[in-house]
């Protein structure tokens, strides 16, 4: 059948949430495309159940893909892989933050004063 879930249960937090995420770019694009059909003057009817027609018809299609058996294999090995991955801590996510700023800032520093330096430096040579 075409509207079959593949594997019902698996990988399903990461069908779910790409899924969701799709259908918000598909839903911004119909809105736009209502916006712009507003603009056009077509009558209430057109301006209205084309975005609403064409958001049915994507949906459906994302049902599609995200059941279609090589797809959802890839996003079930993905949670698979997803939930071995051990992740940092929250202090740890916090001191490496911490330190990538001042690195960064350092470096601002550090290029900034190289480049005032060189700049005066021709400054004087070319005047």
């Amino acid at each position: 059948m075409v509207f079959d879930i593949y594997k019902r249960g698996q990988g399903k937090y990461t069908r779910l949430s790409s899924a969701f995420g799709i259908a918000i770019i598909a839903g911004l694009g119909c809105l736009q495309l209502y916006k712009k059909l507003q603009a056009g003057d077509l009558g209430l009817w057109v301006e209205t159940m084309v975005p609403a027609g064409l958001f049915v018809i994507l949906a459906f299609l994302v049902f599609w893909l995200v059941n279609k058996p090589s797809i959802a294999d890839f996003f079930i090995a993905a949670e698979g892989e997803m939930k071995k991955v051990s992740w940092s801590s929250r202090q740890e996510i916090a001191v490496s933050t911490f330190i990538v700023i001042v690195v960064v800032i350092i470096m601002a520093i550090l290029l900034g004063t190289t480049d005032i330096g060189f700049r005066t430096l021709f400054a004087w040579l070319l005047s």
